[in-house]
């Protein structure tokens, strides 16, 4: 970096002072405006003390305060200004700083000698000191420091006052309302109880001298001596000696604000010049005279700027009324208020924060002497949940430690306790990045370093990799470019001081980006000075960073700062044979002198140009062009009937687009538009394959199943990678829209305007060609354009009113412009094929197949079709029935019908069933999409039944015709029709794709049919997860029987609400549970409690219980009509008909509803199953009963509670098998190793486990018994087993009676046990049978038994070499023996 005036220590102390506010009367500001100056910017030059203060830590020990100096600034509210970025105003202030700090001619210069270059260049950079500077000065205060925070207030009133104290107690007042009502959070203050000093101004020409001191008496016994101050001033009266020097020390100061008064400026001209290098510098401009304008305006600006009559610009203005005298007292006045006010306030301030982070700690010595003890445990903070957080991190109370910290270490580094400070910002680092506070953590880590660097000596070296920290988190967390580059411009500093030239040159070089050009350029060239000043100096980096510097220099404004930047880089590069650069950097400074009215350097850069043997630089191509393009005028002339081929620009052939039809009509009010097709897609070969198999069932739909041979998929956009060998076809009064690249070879800008296409038009059945007429084609012109690199432009050409087929082929007509010459011609879009290599010939030569994307056959009228979509939501949950409406409107003159729809995704939409009937009155009152009836009080937890024919909801191949009145849309007609939607059962977000099919009307044309296309994102959210498992009843089957004489299967449905709290979901309420099948139904619903309400928050469960039983052999299905039975269960006073649309739909399209009817139709028919064993022992435990959970959510949206319905399904197979709602992701199997193993002997086949289904048993007894054993030891109690024969064929049964357990616990309850008679049966069940056995149990004393211990063993008959397999034993049966 270049040297500065201050010291390193000096500048980085400077950078962090105290902050005090200033507060003044209306006469306290009336008297100080004698002086041309306010009371801020009187005291703005005596504010570094001179002599050394002294504070005591919390320790008791003596901190020296060396060269201190404090900011006093005007107390000013503002709205709120966040800290990540500058306002326009404090970047004009910038910029102005650095335009007006130009190196002077006399300023002493640096000579480099590094091999054979001999480099010479400014060794100062005073604008970089000023930027540096001003931009620490206008920093915005933030929250998460407190440097910048006031620390006291000068509360000033003027002694001419009637009652002066009076008037500070208004301004004390209105202090304390500016801090603290709330009202303003600019500007912002260090702790709440701010000092407030309060001084007494006094005039000497104007006021009583004794009543001053009366007043100042008053006041210190009011305030106190120490907070109160007499200030004398306005000595010099202007009978004095006219020729009397007085110094002027506020000049310097104030020079700054002497900017802010040089407006105002003309923003237009102020955007002219700042935005007229914005381009490339080696970017010709459209005229030289452009120049000379700009250049005359920039002249008259800082005439004006410099000539403005502003009173503060005016040299030796300021302290006109003052004399020697009064600068000693004004002196005076900062060392009473530092030494005796605000260092005292500190002191007390710190060590109050001392005391309060020892109380919070439980410790009793002090920060100083226990700062590890205190703070190694890293303890979170406690902080509620529902504070905000920031996209840094968290956002801290006033109040919390972490903060209190913080303040302790700002005042310390404040008062240059910078050991102090270095400890507690270490402390506080680790608090905030345990928080992921990243905001306070890089504050605390930027801090730290400086406290390192500022205390000195070798104790603790500068931790260079804190700053790095810290700027990285500024910039790339925290998104605060203004914070990272104060801390760049600190750590650079410091390094360059410890000689880290190459570490300060990376640092600075990071912080480039494109939201500052100005900050960008200032770096760049520090980084290069850094490139310069090491030990070895590296100059081709700092000319190479040189002129980058020039560059930004020049896209912000700052021509005069881009020409020095340049001309030190030329430095280098001249006559080192680097001619492209050599150039570049000679036509940039060319241009520059020449806007800065530098006729002479201009002239001598753009002689360097064009004397150099450069290659085919920017000026030589702009010269050759203009010399081609006048010589192509003068051969023109005025004949333009003809137009010939123009060479530029290069028209990439290859890429261009044809889209046919109209563009895609936007939404229109609360109307969704399809998306269909458009120019800003791009072409994806997996899309448009999926879109073609969407049609081919559309168009096999339509056909009887059948494709036809000479189908062909429709293409709306045709490019380089359609299929293009066939002659597309346009629609007559339809437009073609036509997208062109053009590609700019040269490095010279080419305007183009006046785009058109021409057509060559041939009729059917004509063999000349001709151009059409306006009555034929309308044409659309493109505005003027420019082109670049590669541009692209879509031109169109509309409405063509033939009715007869025809031939088109294009061409393109353009005028070309380049700076004052413009010529008109012509150039052929001829596209080439993809390249044949069938034939040998064709892979010996290059040759090319045909590509017709711009030779369309124009047919005959077509509908076209319009689809809105009205209520279609974005978000569903999942199972979420939702209702919307779609509207189908025909925007053409011809008639259309054959309406069908196809979708990727079936099963998320319905348009309803032929049997649909209308909604209830009770179910349109509250927006349900079911159909509800009331529910009668004496049955509600029984079912109702419905049966409906499969054959009524189901759709062939997924394709749906749309109901539509009269099955024709009229031209000019639209309909509109209910749809309902349904969420996807698995969450995320998922694509869904529609296809609209439809025809004309008439018949026999050559287009055959259109397509409409429509894409939706549904973000699904996780509902309720249902699992739902069957079992046998253990009732006896002579208790279970209901008035249809059939036994019960018992239906446990565990619901679960696995929503978070997603979309504002409250809770959820099971409202009905419906049941599907061709052979069960669900019966009744067994609810203990009898609690009807089944309500389930955030992550509750319940469990449900029903009985199923089988259904009448008349409703069973029959082998013409496939039937189901659907039975509800309402669990509330409204019935939802679940056989009814949306309900019964969705449950036939749903996936588990396919893979149970796949299932039940690929098993071998009852009556055939006797034969086989297995399919016996399956036939047992089968169920095939889907279940339907009914649920409404209750949402808050808006501060408005809404209810969402939907609906879930689950496929119960099998008896005993689990089955649920969400379907199990898919897992990756592991790579297995291939292992060989030698042959084993085939394994012993054993029962399956379905054969252990194939007995129910059922005890009977009576629940307890009184007995008196004293009388009788032996107590005899009847029991009766009920064997069940499950299965359709012949078992033989063995029940065998004997204890076979071997705990000591269960030998205990036997030898008190036992089954007395015959211990062991042998019986044979036949199909379906029911057998009762009687035994008898011994008891020998009372107690509670479990009589469940009968084994029964069981095989099938037929088979008499399979052993007998265990049967599953029902529940424990459980007996209370009493003794009487």
């Amino acid at each position: 970096m270049a040297q500065c005036v201050q010291s390193v220590q000096e500048f980085v102390q400077d950078s962090f002072v105290p902050m005090v506010a200033v507060l003044c009367s209306e006469e306290a500001e009336r008297v100080t405006r004698k002086n041309n100056l306010n009371f801020a910017e009187l005291l703005r030059p005596f504010c570094r003390l001179t002599s050394e203060g002294h504070i005591r830590d919390p320790s008791n020990q003596l901190q020296v305060v060396k060269n201190l100096r404090i900011c006093v600034n005007n107390l000013v509210t503002s709205p709120t200004t966040t800290s990540t970025s500058l306002s326009p105003a404090q970047r004009q202030l910038l910029s102005d700083v650095v335009s007006s700090c130009q190196p002077q001619e006399s300023a002493v210069t640096n000579v480099v000698m590094a091999g054979d270059y001999e480099l010479n260049f400014s060794v100062t950079t005073p604008w970089f000191e000023a930027y540096r500077e001003n931009f620490l000065q206008s920093m915005p205060a933030s929250d998460h420091e407190f440097l910048n925070h006031y620390l006291a207030c000068l509360l000033v009133v003027s002694s001419t006052e009637a009652v002066p104290v009076e008037q500070f107690l208004k301004l004390s007042q209105e202090q304390h309302r500016i801090q603290h009502s709330g009202e303003y959070t600019n500007p912002k203050w260090f702790i709440p109880n701010t000092l407030k000093y309060y001084v007494l101004l006094h005039d000497m020409c104007e006021g009583d001298e004794q009543r001053a001191d009366v007043v100042y008496e008053d006041m210190k016994q009011k305030y106190g001596s120490q907070g109160c101050y007499l200030l004398k001033m306005n000595s010099r009266t202007f009978s004095a000696n006219v020729d009397e020097q007085i110094p002027d020390p506020w000049s310097q100061y104030l020079h700054k604000n002497n900017l802010h008064n040089q407006f105002p400026h003309n923003p237009c001209t102020s955007n002219e010049m700042s935005s007229s290098l914005e381009g490339h510098p080696l970017q010709l401009d459209s005229s030289m005279a452009n120049l000379h304008n700009l250049s005359a305006v920039h002249t008259d600006l800082k005439k004006g700027a410099k000539d403005s009559n502003s009173p503060a610009c005016a040299a030796g203005s300021h302290g006109a009324c003052l004399t020697l005298n009064d600068h000693d007292y004004i002196r005076q006045f900062i060392q009473e208020f530092t030494f005796r006010g605000l260092l005292p306030h500190i002191e007390k301030t710190i060590r109050q924060l001392n005391d309060q982070l020892v109380s919070r700690k439980g410790l009793s010595r002090s920060l100083f002497t226990a700062t590890k003890k205190w703070f190694g445990g890293g303890k979170a903070p406690e902080k509620s949940i529902s504070e905000p957080k920031s996209t840094c991190g968290l956002l801290y109370p006033p109040e919390a430690p972490e903060l209190q910290i913080r303040k302790m270490a700002d005042l310390c580094l404040l008062v240059q306790h910078y050991d102090l400070a270095y400890s507690c910002y270490h402390t506080a680092k680790k608090d905030f990045l345990s928080d992921q506070a990243m905001l306070y953590a890089a504050g605390a880590l930027e801090m730290a370093a400086v406290s390192a660097f500022l205390q000195g000596g070798a104790s603790r070296p500068y931790p260079a990799h804190y700053m790095d920290t810290a700027i990285q988190t500024y910039r790339d967390v925290c998104k605060n470019m203004v914070l990272a580059e104060r801390c760049a411009l600190l750590s650079a500093e410091i390094l360059k001081s410890q000689g880290k030239y190459s570490e300060a040159a990376t640092l600075l070089i990071k912080m480039t980006s494109e939201d500052s050009d100005l900050r960008s350029a200032l770096l760049l060239e520090q980084a290069a000075h850094c490139f310069i000043n090491m030990r070895n100096p590296m100059v081709r980096k700092f000319a190479f960073h040189m002129i980058l510097s020039g560059h930004r220099f020049s896209k912000a404004g700052q021509r005069r700062h881009a020409l020095r930047c340049y001309c030190q880089a030329m430095q280098v590069y001249k006559e080192r044979g680097w001619s492209l650069a050599e150039d570049h950097i000679n036509f940039t400074i060319g241009r520059q002198s020449f806007t800065l009215r530098q006729p002479e350097e201009a002239v001598t850069a753009f002689r360097q140009i064009l004397i150099n043997d450069s290659r085919q630089t920017a000026k030589q191509q702009g010269a050759f062009l203009r010399e081609y393009l006048y010589v192509y005028k003068s051969v023109l002339g005025g004949n333009e009937v003809s137009l010939p081929q123009l060479p530029l620009p290069c028209i990439h052939s290859s890429a261009t687009r044809v889209y046919f039809g109209h563009e895609r009509r936007l939404a229109e009010g609360e109307k969704q538009a399809a998306t269909h097709v458009s120019l800003d897609q791009e072409f994806d070969q997996d899309l448009s394959a999926m879109w073609c198999h969407l049609e081919e069932q559309l168009v096999a739909s339509a056909n009887g199943g059948v494709v036809p041979v000479n189908f062909q998929p429709t293409q709306c956009c045709l490019n380089s990678q359609t299929d293009n060998l066939r002659h597309p076809l346009a629609v007559v009064e339809e437009p073609i829209i036509v997208e062109v690249t053009f590609r700019n070879p040269l490095k010279v800008s080419l305007a183009l305007s006046s785009l058109s296409l021409l057509w060559r038009f041939t009729v059917d059945g004509s063999s000349s060609s001709k151009e059409m007429t306006e009555e034929t084609i309308t044409n659309e012109e493109t505005s003027a354009v420019g082109v670049g690199n590669m541009n692209k432009y879509a031109l169109r050409n509309c409405d063509l009113f033939s009715p007869f087929r025809n031939h088109m082929d294009f061409l393109l007509f353009t005028d070309q412009q380049t700076l004052d010459l413009m010529v008109r011609g012509k150039q052929d879009l001829n596209i080439l094929g993809p390249r044949l290599n069938l034939t040998k010939e064709d892979k010996m030569s290059v040759r090319h197949g045909p590509d017709r994307r711009l030779n369309p056959i124009i047919t005959a009228p077509m509908p076209l079709m319009e689809v809105f979509f009205l209520q279609f939501p974005t978000a569903l949950l999942c199972g979420e029935i939702r209702k919307a409406y779609v509207e189908f409107c025909n925007v053409s003159g011809v008639a259309l019908c054959g309406l069908r729809v196809v979708s990727t995704h079936a099963a998320f939409f319905t348009f309803g069933s032929q049997a649909t009937t209308p909604l209830s009155p009770t179910s349109a009152e509250n927006c349900s999409p079911y159909k509800t009836v009331a529910t009668p009080l004496q049955r509600a937890s029984e079912a109702t039944e419905s049966l409906v024919s499969a054959d009524d909801f189901r759709q062939p191949s997924g394709v749906i015709e749309i109901p539509i009145d009269g099955s024709i849309l009229q031209p000019g007609q639209s309909t509109q029709l209910p749809l309902w939607l349904r969420g996807p059962d698995q969450e995320g977000v998922h694509e869904i794709n529609f296809l609209f099919y439809y025809e004309s009307a008439e018949k026999g044309l050559k287009i055959s049919h259109r397509v409409l296309r429509h894409t939706v994102f549904i973000c699904a959210s996780r509902s309720l997860s249902i699992q739902a498992s069957a079992c046998r009843s253990s009732v006896p089957p002579h208790h279970c029987l209901d008035e249809k004489g059939s036994s019960g299967t018992l239906v446990f449905i565990d619901v679960e609400n696995i929503n978070t709290n997603e979309g504002g979901v409250r809770e959820f309420h099971i409202v009905q549970v419906s049941s599907s099948s061709q052979h069960w139904r669900l019966h009744k619903y067994i609810n203990p409690n009898k609690d009807k309400e089944c309500k389930l928050g955030s992550r509750e469960r319940a469990k449900l219980c029903f009985r199923a039983t089988r259904c009448k052999p008349s409703e069973a299905t029959s082998k013409a009509v496939e039937k189901y039975t659907f039975s509800d269960l309402s669990m509330g006073n409204e019935q939802i008909i679940s056989s009814t649309t949306p309900c019964g739909d969705f449950f036939f399209r749903s996936s588990s509803r396919i893979s149970s009817v796949s299932k039940s139709q690929g098993s071998v028919p009852t009556e055939n199953r006797s034969s086989d064993l297995t399919d016996i022992a399956k036939e047992c435990s089968e169920l095939d009963l889907n279940i339907i959970v009914i649920w409404k959510a209750y949402v808050v949206e808006d501060n408005k509670q809404l209810i969402l319905e939907g609906q879930l399904h689950v496929a119960l197979q099998t008896i005993g098998k689990e089955a649920t709602s969400l379907t199990a992701k898919e897992v990756p199997q592991e790579m297995v190793l291939l292992k060989f193993k030698s042959d084993l002997p085939p394994p012993v086949i054993l029962p399956s486990a379905e054969f252990c289904q194939l007995i129910k048993t059922n005890l009977h007894y009576p629940e307890t018994c009184t007995h008196p054993f004293v009388q009788e030891s032996l107590c005899l109690v009847p029991v009766t087993l009920t064997l069940s024969n499950c299965s359709l064929a012949q078992v033989d049964v063995i029940i065998d009676l004997r204890h076979k357990s071997s705990s000591p616990e269960s030998l205990e309850v036997h030898s008190s046990f036992a089954w007395v008679g015959q211990s062991q049966y042998k019986l044979q069940l036949k199909p379906k049978e029911v057998l009762c056995l009687t035994l008898q149990a011994c008891f020998l004393q009372a107690g509670v038994y479990n009589l469940n211990t009968p084994r029964v063993f069981a095989k099938p008959s037929e088979q008499s070499i399979m052993c007998e397999t265990s049967q599953q034993t029902a529940t424990p049966a459980l007996i209370v023996i009493s003794n009487a």
